[in-house]
């Protein structure tokens, strides 16, 4: 989860390590200001740099805030598996479009699926005969959305 990508925020922005580890602490809290996120004990970095963190986190769009008191309370705007996927979409979407038309691509994502576990290759067949099944209901009910079009004007 190296990248954020344009629907968390402006742009495709790298993450660094240390704005992982505060997105990690506040998925796991939920929210957070500043202070309870040093008082956890887990980050153990000057208050001005996690300051300075989580409002960089803030102006990337992957957190809201909101004031309390002085300070600001911290959330998560998205879940953590809701960024992992867009990142997941983001890279496989990269990988298709690197100017290659052949197949190498997806041979290289059954490589890795194959390489990590052989069990994800028949998911992901699963998954590619469900996609096409739910591809070809919804060309079957636009070209029927297409004739009752076309009866129509016929009737005028």
């Amino acid at each position: 989860m190296t990248k954020v990508f344009s629907i968390f925020g402006s742009g495709s922005r790298q993450l660094g390590p240390f704005e992982r580890q505060v997105l990690q602490a506040l998925w796991a809290r939920g929210s957070s200001t500043v202070r309870e996120l040093l008082a956890d004990g887990q980050i153990r970095q000057a208050y001005t740099t996690v300051m300075t963190t989580m409002d960089r986190l803030y102006k990337k769009g992957l957190l809201d805030r909101v004031a309390e008191g002085r300070a600001f309370r911290y959330t998560p705007r998205h879940t953590a598996e809701e960024l992992q996927r867009v990142a997941a979409l983001e890279g496989i979407r990269q990988l298709l479009g690197s100017g290659d038309t052949s197949s190498l691509p997806l041979s290289y994502l059954v490589e890795a699926l194959s390489a990590h576990d052989a069990q994800l290759l028949d998911e992901l067949q699963r998954l590619v005969e469900r996609k096409r099944r739910e591809l070809e209901s919804r060309e079957d009910e636009d070209q029927e959305n297409q004739d009752r079009e076309n009866e129509d004007r016929g009737q005028r």
